[in-house]
């Protein structure tokens, strides 16, 4: 591509492609993290107000972990989020989500707890064998007591009536694993909350895999899909004659700009050939030799790509390979469903969503967790 050519795509091309895009909030990314971040979510620092509905702001703490402010709870980490469930993962990265969950407040916050389940709290001696059939949260415990969450009030009533020495010391919601039972003795509690949002409603644009954003620049709380094909919204009339107001004076502009440096560029290439040829000493450049310059990261070709394990999921929802994190994506950071496609790559057998992982091998020739490059698995045709 010539300069003349650089100069027309720069000022021309490109400017035309941007007043084409409805919803100009580009993917973000947490350092090396590969979980992306996108609407109703928006990255602070990263991306513009107009990317993010209210009280989804998140922050990138480095190397890889992503925080959101919960109103007036403080922050906490982000674990993964779901887009199409509408559904985002949190825990303490203290390790002591219990305390944080005493004082957390929903109230002025756009998220709801899912799973969560009234629990006792009970201080008792650490010297008694009793209670060791119980988990004990540790970060609220120390050597003279323990500190135990029972979901059961009879259990509770039991522990508090006879000489055992414990005492109540308050109650919190907390989430737990599997069904609630109250007659249980002791619940597993779950490192993590789950939040589930109802507004601003993206479902069908998630499933239908298009951008969800903001209807207008000057709304705040209207949201569409942004569609690539029949469906896109429609601007209205005045605005379609606004904008080609604006952009025929600057086309042109930018046309007579680029025609201008294309003819300075001829006339000094006219200038240095009647230089030779009038036998003037000229500077003669080597050409570049292909082999000293630096290799390109180059994507697989679609054969490769296709020849990668691929598997539908079952049931189970568990996935060949290592298994880091089955229930969740590395790449789109969404949790697996069932009868869903993943490709595997192998010999790190690392997997994804199958769409997710074929978009990335495009692009680069590496996994994207272990960095390996793969060698080609040859298909013989039969």
């Amino acid at each position: 591509m010539d300069v003349c050519t650089k100069i027309f795509f720069y000022l021309l091309v490109i400017p035309l492609f941007s007043l084409a895009q409805p919803n100009n909030c580009p993917l973000s990314y947490c350092g090396q993290n590969l979980n992306n971040v996108r609407f109703p979510f928006r990255l602070i620092g990263q991306q513009p107000l107009n990317c993010g509905f209210l009280g989804f702001d998140l922050r990138c703490s480095r190397p890889r972990t992503i925080l959101i402010n919960i109103s007036n709870s403080g922050e906490f980490a982000v674990r993964s989020i779901n887009y199409r469930s509408q559904a985002v993962r949190i825990y303490d990265r203290s390790n002591c989500l219990p305390a944080r969950l005493l004082n957390i407040d929903f109230f002025n916050s756009p998220f709801t707890a899912t799973n969560l389940q009234n629990h006792t709290l009970l201080r008792c001696p650490n010297d008694n064998t009793s209670f060791s059939s119980f988990t004990a949260i540790d970060c609220l415990s120390n050597s003279s007591y323990l500190t135990l969450a029972i979901a059961s009030t009879n259990v509770v009533r039991s522990m508090t009536g006879n000489q055992t020495g414990c005492q109540i010391v308050g109650s919190v919601r907390l989430p737990v694993t599997g069904p609630s039972n109250q007659d249980a003795f002791a619940s597993r509690i779950d490192d993590h909350v789950t939040l589930t949002w109802s507004t601003p409603d993206c479902e069908d644009c998630e499933a239908a895999g298009v951008p969800c954003g903001y209807a207008n620049r000057t709304s705040t709380s209207e949201t569409t899909c942004f569609y690539d094909y029949k469906g896109v919204p429609k601007p209205s009339h005045i605005f379609k004659i606004i904008a080609f107001a604006m952009a025929i004076p600057a086309m042109a502009a930018s046309l007579m700009i680029a025609c201008l440096m294309c003819a300075k560029d001829r006339r000094r290439g006219d200038l240095f050939s009647t230089q030779r040829s009038n036998g003037f000493n000229t500077t003669t450049v080597a050409p570049i030799d292909d082999a000293a310059l630096p290799p390109t990261t180059v994507g697989l070709d679609q054969t490769t790509i296709e020849s990668y394990t691929k598997v539908v999921l079952g049931e189970s929802k568990r996935l060949p390979g290592h298994g880091d994190d089955d229930s969740v994506c590395p790449i789109c950071l969404s949790d697996y469903d069932v009868k869903e496609a993943v490709r595997c790559i192998p010999e790190c057998l690392h997997c994804f969503h199958a769409e997710c992982i074929d978009e990335w091998l495009k692009m680069n020739g590496s996994c994207p967790i272990c960095r390996n490059s793969p060698s080609p698995v040859h298909v013989e045709s039969s």
